[in-house]
């Protein structure tokens, strides 16, 4: 199945990483979300996300290579890439971006950010499935 993923990233302490060719970044102790999709397997790329033996590949693999981080949960469903954009933008209204993570293919500001709580998530995921 493909489909959009949103990742909930605990940070458990303020920390500076090399994400590949974006170079340091600043992490705060703080709940992030990430918005990823993939055109093929989306349980397999979510389950790659969760586990710890893996190459860095994308900008995400470098922070949850950390052991300050930890996904505490995974919000997913069927859908078109285009989607995932729309749903990084929804999420940018609601919370601090860090710039340029997770968007080198495409016109996204950011695919990262810095939240205050994932409530509103469940809402937002399902209002994007009723659309087409």
């Amino acid at each position: 199945m493909k489909g959009i993923y949103v990742l909930i990233v605990q940070v458990g302490t303020d920390m500076v990483l090399g994400i590949g060719a974006l170079g340091e970044v600043k992490f705060r102790k703080s709940l992030y979300a990430y918005v990823g999709s993939t055109q093929k397997n989306l349980q397999k790329r979510i389950e790659r996300h969760m586990r710890d033996d893996k190459k860095c590949f994308w900008h995400i693999d470098y922070l949850l290579q950390e052991e300050n981080t930890k996904v505490i949960e995974a919000f997913f469903k069927e859908g078109k890439k285009a989607e995932e954009c729309v749903i990084a933008k929804e999420i940018d209204e609601k919370g601090d971006r860090i710039e340029g993570f997770g968007s080198s293919d495409c016109k996204c500001k950011s695919h990262l950010f810095r939240i205050r709580g994932y409530g509103f998530l469940p809402e937002l995921m399902s209002s994007w499935m009723n659309r087409a």
